[in-house]
């Protein structure tokens, strides 16, 4: 496979800028890159999901397929996601030949079982093809997923975070099968925030930056902090951007002791004092999303404690952990932090409905006059508080998600990925929002992989596979904290975790993945 010259545009934003890629039969090629790189959109386009606006893709040096024809693409390529894509009360059998099976409208079960059970031999894969995919482990649906996509005829997989979800031994497994199917010749394009993983797997790695290509070399012999350099565009031991000293902080506003939650984090002693911004920086994968779901009541650990103010707080109870003085703000403002159709007023007031009227009763008139003020304080663009929040920008809608946490005015403030999908003017003014809470008494702690949400922080813990591997100060450089996110020694200004900060993790260390439920 090659693409050459890939340009993708969406609307203003330049998400591929003449982008190239070559992956050769029988290669395991790495494709890294900080978020916002590109490597997402490369996939859609390697895959006939995305047309480019600019560039060519060829496979064995043929012309890449029609746009449109998904059948034919799926020939040349296919991706396994980090999200499943089974059907989980489907079979085996039915989750491989999904929209192809054979015998028009009559399906033939058994020979359809049979032709999975061959399939799967073929490829090493011992799963039972009448089992539902509920009833298999993590694993074994991702071998489910790769047997699909080879069985389409695919000469290039792509396999996208594919050890996220796995344990140690799990990823051992599937390197093994990875390598078996590389010496029969199929090729695989390998997306993966572990450097480590790079080096262990791969042949040859690629770095995009900024929507652009920067390096492509054999992984033997590459260091890894000449990775990192191509992946932040800061050189080893080069001067980070000049930072503000932290101001000394107050007493402890938030502490874990012991926290640990199986398969998503180990376990943590974390304080954050009053005045203090505090960064846990790690990738998607990291736990560090679980660390904040945990603190909100989201996610029930396996042990541990959490006090705000000297005062323990319920674990695992979201109305516990906002009565006791935490305001959350997730990630994902469109699924749990806003209510589509709703206005901008009754989105703001969800944490204090029970403040704004006699005996339970919520009045239209208090409603309006608070979200005026919150409006007014985080300079929300708005017409009004009647205005549906869904008619506001990213950026103003994600400041109504603030508004909500700090309704209750907090004593730490959780923020996972803050500035999310916001355009940089409003990050500014969201990182802003978070700096004054801390500089007004409260604390607060921004889960986050993207550095620029990092630069306000006083201190950042470096978060890799659920552990505290290091601590940095204010001044800390990109090169060094990239470095610490993907599992790479710590440099000179890092310094090693404090002991007991975190422990090897459990079985299924990499799933960081929670609970369900409503933020507060």
């Amino acid at each position: 496979m090659h693409a050459e010259g890939i340009v993708k545009r969406y609307g203003p934003t330049v998400a591929l800028d003449g982008a190239r890629l070559t992956v050769r039969p029988g290669e395991a090629h790495a494709l890294v890159g900080r978020n916002g790189a590109g490597k997402s959109t490369l996939v859609s386009v390697l895959t006939g999901m995305a047309r480019p606006d600019a560039g060519r893709v060829t496979f064995g040096g043929a012309p890449a397929p029609a746009w449109g024809d998904t059948a034919a693409w799926q020939r040349k390529a296919a991706c396994v996601h980090q999200k499943p894509m089974t059907v989980p009360e489907l079979t085996v059998a039915e989750n491989l030949y999904l929209g192809r099976f054979q015998g028009g409208h009559t399906i033939r079960w058994r020979a359809l079982r049979e032709r999975a059970r061959e399939l799967l031999a073929g490829y090493g894969v011992e799963v039972d093809p009448a089992a539902r995919i509920k009833e298999l482990g993590v694993e074994q649906r991702q071998f489910v997923e790769i047997a699909r996509a080879l069985s389409f005829g695919a000469g290039l997989i792509i396999l996208d975070e594919p050890t996220a979800r796995l344990d140690a031994a799990g990823i051992d497994r599937l390197f093994g099968k990875l390598r078996e199917l590389r010496d029969r010749g199929v090729a695989f394009l390998f997306i993966s925030h572990h450097l480590q993983e790079v080096h262990e797997l791969c042949d040859t790695v690629t770095v995009f930056r900024d929507a652009r290509h920067v390096l492509t070399a054999p992984v033997p012999g590459l260091a890894k902090d000449a990775l990192v350099a191509a992946m932040t565009g800061e050189e080893p031991g080069a001067a980070g951007r000049p930072r503000t000293a932290a101001r000394p902080p107050g007493e402890p506003v938030l502490r874990t002791r012991q926290l640990a939650a199986a398969g998503h984090f180990a376990p943590l002693d974390l304080t954050v004092r009053a005045g203090e911004v505090v960064g846990l920086a790690g990738a998607t994968a990291s736990g560090t999303t679980a660390i904040g779901r945990t603190l909100a009541g989201l996610h029930a650990p396996d042990g541990g404690r959490i006090t705000v103010r000297g005062r323990p707080v319920r674990t695992g109870s979201v109305p516990h952990a906002l009565a006791s003085g935490i305001g959350y703000v997730p990630e994902d403002r469109h699924r749990e932090g806003l209510v589509p159709g709703r206005s901008v007023a009754e989105n703001a007031t969800l944490t204090v409905a029970g403040q704004l009227g006699p005996g339970g009763t919520v009045l239209p008139s208090r409603t309006r006059a608070f979200a005026r003020r919150m409006i007014a304080a985080l300079d929300i663009k708005a017409t009004g508080p009647g205005q549906p929040v869904n008619g506001l920008s990213g950026g103003n809608q994600q400041k109504v998600v603030i508004a909500r946490a700090l309704a209750r005015e907090p004593a730490v403030l959780v923020a996972v990925r803050p500035t999310n999908g916001v355009d940089v003017k409003s990050k500014d003014a969201l990182l802003g929002v978070v700096r004054e809470v801390a500089d007004g008494g409260s604390g607060a702690v921004i889960v986050s992989d993207e550095l620029d949400d990092l630069r306000i922080c006083d201190r950042v813990l470096a978060v890799f596979h659920g552990r505290v591997t290091a601590e940095f100060a204010a001044g800390w450089r990109d090169h060094e904290l990239v470095a610490a996110m993907e599992g790479v020694p710590a440099g000179e200004d890092a310094a090693p975790a404090p002991p007991g900060t975190a422990r090897d993790l459990a079985p299924n260390a990499r799933n960081t993945h929670g609970t369900e439920g409503t933020a507060p």
